[in-house]
Order: C-alpha cells, then structure tokens, then sequence
C-alpha cells in the first residue's frame, strides 16, 4: 500500500500512543498486569510472512509500544526469510527490540505453524491473503493475539473461516486487529464520531475509488515452479489476492462501510482485463466498477483500476441528507469542520492500539468488520467476473473455494479469465 501519512517527531507519536493507552485502560486492569513470556512484561511476536508487508509490520509493531520484541519469523522461501532477518538484527537502534535466533527462523508451507509453537505471545499475519484463513485458525486454536493484514480472505469459505475463529477468539478475550489502518488514523476517527453523530444527516449515496497505475511484478526463473512463480507474483492470482478490488481497493469499501454502519445488501459490477494482458499478470482484472446497494437505500459507487498513464484517486466521500464528508478530515454540512489535530502513522497507531488493548484486559477484536468489508469487495468481484448481480446471501454462503488442493512446490495450472456472462457463480 502506498504510504501517503505526514511524518511525525517520535514525541507527537509518543503523546498519542500514552493517549490511546490511557483511553482502554480506564477502568480496566492496569497495564502490565498480564503475564507474557513466561512472567515477563515482554510480548514476543512471531512474524508470518517476511516480504515488504510483514517486514513493514514487524518494524510499526516494535516502533509502536515498549515491551515488545519480534522472537521468530515464518516464510515460505528463505530469500525472503533472510532480508527480514537481516534487516531487523544488523540495525543496532532494534537491538532492544530484536530476539531473534537462527533456530527461531522457519521456511516452508508449515512455517506458520513453526512460529505459533515457538514460545510467541502474538503473531503478525502477512503472507499472500489466501493463506490468512488457515494461519489465523492456527493462531486463535494455540491462544495467539493476532495482527493480520488485509484482506483476510480471498472466498467465502475463508470469510466464513474468519467469522468462526473471531469469534472463539472474543470467549478466549484475544486481541485481533486487522490492517486496514484508516480505522485507526486520528483524522478518519474523528470525522466518523462526527457523521455517526449526524453531522451530514442519513447517508444516501457514497463513491470511493482506488485508481492507480500498475505494481511490480517478478519475472519468472527456470528454476520455479508453478507454484513457487504463483506465490511469488501472488497479486495477478485469486487464490492468493482475491485480485485488486479484494487486495487493495478494500480499504475505500471499509471507510464506506464504516460511515453507514452497515454492510451492502447487494451488487452490480463490471470490470475486465484489458490493458494488462499478458500471462505474466496471472488472470485478474485490471478495472472494476461495483455498484452496491444499502439495507437503508443507500448507495455505493465503487471503481478500482491498475493501468498506468491514467488518472489517479484514491480516496472516499460520502452524501447526507445535510451534507458531505471526505471521511478523512473534512464536513461540508451546516456546520463546516476541519481536522486539525495530530496526525500520527496509522500503521504504526494500529499496533499501539492493540497492545495496549491486550495490556488492558480489553481486546480490541476488528475480525467481524474486517470479514464483512473483506466479503463486500469478494460480492464485488464476484458480480463482475460472473456478470450478475449478487447479493450478501449468496456471496456468504458460495462454496467456491480458490485454495488448490495440495500445497506444494510443483505443477499449478492457472485458472481461466473470468467472462462475464459465462463465467458461472458458484
């Protein structure tokens, strides 16, 4: 994702994270009071998943809070293993914040599991998305807060994967938050307590759009396999990204969501392959256009591209019956407002949130609204590829499952470009 948040000193960032702690610990146990690493105040994190997501995490993680150490990492190649690795033990300004060993370092499709047994007290999920589901069942069974992100499913059966374990990991009071970081970015937050207090009125329409040029791609080696190649280009893959409008265009739909309070009702999508066609981009769609429909009336344009030489916005707004909103730090309504406030990362807010959430006693538990904005884009892609439209129903309880069968380096067919209007819904 690309990184647009104003720097900030670490004494702004340090003034909102003691603010953000203070504001879950009251009335809560004190901070501390937990017990982890065997008795010690420390939380140690195993990172799942060491490309420029996970890598990304493991520093915003440790940035966030005192007390907390990255102790294993998990992926399924050792290239990608070694730069994390190296990266967080040769830096000596981590060396408070590192206890990593080689024993602790697991490569491999059970690597994710490795990191669970190692002693870990949460894990940063950040693998290709279509592995989320499995690692996060994995994670919630042994007892594991969990920093997972987005999407956190590329189907419905992973989305209902994710409802269920959300679930059994609110009775067993873990801490899970999710990567979709406008949720907790001061300006957004405050923009939303004001709509949600009825600032603009009822919402009656909304557009958000992630339109951009295209992203890197890894030619393929003679030495990969289909699999090996797939994974390592995972975005132009479904099974692993759930495409574009699932793996990134998924925050816009999340801050819509978020300022109506609900999930749609229905679709109506369009979109195509038409500029990226060669078989190096895998099979997905290069634009989509999604028109979903709210239980209340309201309704949502959604557009997502990724074709360079082409107008870009990434943004969201909202309509009311008493004005509009950016979502992001402005109201036009009877009363004009503007954010001023602090400003501080929001990929590094999301990790102060959740710790000291955990440290509270108070979880913070994001995987219910997380699954349903994750199953918003899926219902999107799902009208566009069939040509249909879909309804919340049908997108919950499709059976497509996009997992192959057998996770293993090896032959790997790629599906079939989606047709709309022959392509069925399953």
């Amino acid at each position: 994702m690309e990184r647009q948040d104003k720097a900030i000193s670490r004494r702004d960032f340090l003034k909102s994270s003691v603010a953000s702690a203070a504001l879950l610990t009251a009335g809560a146990l004190p901070i501390g009071q937990g017990a982890w690493a065997a008795g010690s105040d420390v939380i140690r994190v195993g990172v799942i998943g060491c490309g420029g997501r996970g890598n990304g995490a493991a520093h915003d993680c440790i940035a966030s809070s005192e007390g907390v150490k990255i102790y294993a990492l998990g992926d399924l190649f050792q290239d990608r293993l070694d730069g994390c690795y190296n990266g967080l033990t040769g830096d000596a300004n981590l060396k408070d914040k590192v206890d990593l060993s080689r024993e602790r370092c697991f490569t491999g499709f059970d690597a994710y599991q490795k990191v669970i047994d190692s002693g870990v007290d949460m894990v940063i999920l950040a693998t290709p998305p279509g592995f989320r589901p499995m690692h996060f069942e994995a994670a919630i069974k042994a007892g594991m807060h969990v920093f997972m992100e987005k999407p956190v499913a590329v189907d419905a059966p992973g989305v209902r994967t994710i409802l269920h374990y959300g679930m059994l990991a609110r009775a067993k009071k873990l801490g899970i938050v999710a990567g979709t970081q406008r949720r907790h970015q001061f300006p957004y937050v405050e923009t939303m307590k004001r709509i949600h207090a009825g600032a603009i009125g009822d919402i009656v329409s909304a557009q958000c759009y992630w339109n951009q040029g295209g992203l890197w791609n890894h030619g393929r080696k003679p030495e990969w396999t289909d699999m090996e190649w797939q994974v390592r280009n995972w975005l132009y893959f479904t099974w692993l990204s759930g495409d574009h409008i699932c793996e990134q265009h998924v925050h816009n739909i999340d801050v819509v969501n978020w300022a109506i309070g609900d999930h749609p009702v229905k679709c109506v999508g369009m979109g195509g392959r038409q500029v990226r066609t060669d078989s190096a981009y895998g099979h997905i769609f290069d634009h989509f256009a999604v028109e979903y429909f709210y239980e209340k009336g309201a309704r949502l344009m959604s557009m997502c591209r990724q074709i360079d030489g082409c107008a870009s916005n990434v943004s969201e707004r909202v309509v009311g019956t008493k004005g509009s909103s950016n979502c992001a730090g402005w109201i036009d309504g009877e009363t004009k407002w503007k954010y001023e406030g602090p400003s501080p990362s929001p990929t590094v807010q999301e990790h102060a949130d959740l710790i000291a959430s955990i440290r509270a006693g108070r979880p913070l538990n994001e995987s219910k609204r997380i699954a349903e904005s994750v199953l918003t884009a899926i219902m999107g892609r799902m009208s566009a590829y069939t040509g249909q439209e879909i309804t919340w129903e049908q997108a919950l309880n499709s059976q497509e499952n996009l997992m192959p069968a057998n996770l293993e380096f090896g032959p790997l067919a790629v599906a079939p470009v989606a047709v709309p209007g022959k392509t069925p819904f399953i």
